[in-house]
């Protein structure tokens, strides 16, 4: 079994409203066959609007969707020959495993010898063989998600579209299903659009991150660029950098800054090329910091060749973690600002230390303009030109077509969505979809209910 090997999908300037709010505002993005791409971000940030505007599950307010030159934003989703996961699996419970797996495939009206060696190739594919006389409810979480993934793959897609089809599984389930969906997509040379907001999911499994923040693009790239370069506060927030400490530039080193941080200097790199005297943010990992007791002496790795010079940051332990070899502390700074750090010290709440880093290892930014936008730098590289992002809209009805992989009622159990995150995670009807969260206007549903697509029959 081998997908569909698209050249391009382009999107040029895709715009998505709910009655007054711009829910996805101009969202420039190309992607190649064969890519695995991850859309990055909170609750809220607009990566599930995105991956259902590309459905065709909502359609457009403004811009344009291309494959291989063709415009297809004007195409049903059954048309499009997209395969899709969602995050509550969306399964018959009535059905058979194999009978799920194949539904797809007798709506498209595929012959019946085909269908049923594509179903065993899939089911085999996901290691459900065994299972396929089964039904959903006699099924674990990881299993009903192999088979939501084997009716997508079944279908041998163009493109198949991922909705957080990890959120409702444990952790020792993640991390099993990720190494199977890197494997299929390398198998089979799937072209895959992910939707997560867990950074280290969409770091191990995606070609090219895009961080989504508040209806804008906050950066287009690698995992490594993404992870060591990030192109603003926001993204280096995202992406583990818990330690971001408000700070006024006074001086300058070649590619480095000299910052005040309560009253004690820290060298960083310099990110906005920023001046003296101007106002910027530190970010540092935990991973990056280094604490030194009161009483160690000051050589080796010590404050002043850690740091060229600086004698480090005084702070105060306040809570500190147990995790295995190393513990993940808190600590106060003078100023009362909270740092996190990780240590293979023993360290004790009250205990006195000195927080030092490698001023390559302390990304300097210009401070946030405090509109919620991001700065002039905060729209990374992409393959299109770098564009905005989106803010999560509510999520239109499943529809049960040959084309999308998802047709057919929730699995028994999944969690309720986030707080403030639409559900986006399976098919319902547009009565059920609720109003945008970013909306303030109490006739927003009926809005919604006038922009959705009507649920298609079967």
């Amino acid at each position: 079994m081998t997908a569909a090997r698209i050249s391009t999908l382009r999107l040029a300037g895709v715009t998505r409203s709910f009655g007054g709010h711009q829910a996805l505002r101009g969202l420039d993005l190309e992607i190649s066959g064969g890519e695995f791409v991850a859309l990055l971000g909170p609750s809220g940030c607009g990566k599930s609007t995105a991956l259902n505007c590309l459905a065709g599950l909502l359609p457009l307010t403004g811009g344009q969707i291309f494959l291989d030159g063709e415009r297809i934003d004007q195409l049903a989703p059954e048309r499009r020959g997209f395969g899709m996961v969602f995050q509550n699996y969306a399964l018959f419970p009535h059905m058979t495993v194999r009978n799920n797996v194949g539904f797809g495939l007798k709506m498209a009206k595929v012959p019946r010898a085909e269908a049923a060696e594509r179903v065993t190739r899939a089911l085999d594919m996901v290691q459900l063989t065994a299972h396929a006389h089964k039904r959903p409810g006699q099924l674990s979480g990881g299993q009903q998600q192999r088979v939501a993934i084997a009716r997508a793959i079944v279908l041998e897609p163009r493109l198949v579209l991922m909705d957080e089809p990890l959120s409702n599984l444990d952790a020792a389930l993640r991390l099993e299903m990720r190494a199977e969906i890197r494997r299929l997509h390398q198998r089979l040379g799937l072209t895959t659009v992910y939707v997560t907001h867990d950074q280290e999911e969409a770091l191990s499994l995606a070609d090219r991150l895009v961080v989504l923040r508040d209806g804008r693009t906050q950066q287009i790239g690698t995992p490594e660029e993404v992870y060591s370069r990030p192109a603003n506060r926001y993204v280096a927030s995202f992406m583990g950098y818990r330690t971001l400490l408000d700070a006024t530039v006074t001086g300058t080193r070649g590619p480095h800054v000299v910052v005040d941080i309560a009253g004690s200097p820290l060298v960083g790199l310099d990110r906005d090329g920023v001046a003296a005297g101007g106002r910027v943010t530190a970010a540092i990992r935990p991973e990056d910091l280094d604490a030194v007791t009161v009483d160690e002496p000051a050589d080796g790795t010590s404050v002043t060749s850690v740091t060229s010079g600086t004698p480090g940051l005084p702070a105060t332990v306040e809570v500190v973690e147990y995790h295995g070899r190393e513990l993940a502390v808190q600590a106060r700074l003078t100023d009362g600002r909270r740092v996190h750090f990780r240590t293979r010290k023993r360290l004790a709440p009250d205990e006195s230390v000195r927080l030092v880093a490698p001023p390559d290892r302390v990304l300097v930014f210009a401070a946030d303009d405090g509109d919620g936008q991001p700065s002039d730098s905060g729209t990374g590289p992409s393959r299109g030109p770098g564009g905005a992002g989106a803010g999560d809209g509510p999520s239109a009805p499943g529809l049960a077509a040959p084309g999308l992989a998802a047709p057919g009622p929730a699995a028994p159990g999944p969690s309720a969505p986030e707080a403030g995150e639409p559900d986006s995670a399976g098919p319902r009807s547009p009565a059920a979809a609720p109003a945008d969260e970013g909306a303030a206007e109490p006739s927003e549903k009926s809005r919604e209910a006038r922009d959705t697509p009507k649920q298609v029959a079967t």
